[in-house]
């Protein structure tokens, strides 16, 4: 199964950064190509663990953690792609999800 694992380094505390990135409302922030009304948000302060999965497909998901690093933050990301999926098409996203990622360390720091 194909998959793509994005990282990155924020200069802001991981609760800033989970913060934003569980809040459902802000998602079309950093994730503009995402409908929120779409996406079940399943998040764990204390695991630093939000999900996000299809509203209608429980079993689609993308898996994120926030993670402390020194004074600051990393997030991670982590993708599924259903097999068959072509490479340019998990390339693609992983174009989108690293200008998410650079959307987010933007509106954190």
């Amino acid at each position: 199964m194909p998959t793509i694992t994005e990282s990155i380094s924020i200069a802001a505390t991981p609760q800033t950064v989970f913060d934003l990135v569980s809040d459902p409302s802000r998602l079309p922030k950093w994730a503009p190509g995402v409908d929120a009304t779409r996406v079940r948000v399943r998040a764990s302060r204390e695991h630093g663990t939000v999900d996000f999965f299809a509203a209608d497909n429980p079993d689609a998901g993308v898996y994120t953690r926030v993670l402390p690093n020194g004074e600051g933050a990393e997030y991670q990301f982590t993708m599924f792609f259903p097999d068959g999926t072509p490479e340019t098409v998990v390339a693609e996203q992983a174009s989108v999800v690293r200008g998410e990622l650079d959307t987010v360390r933007t509106l954190c720091e």
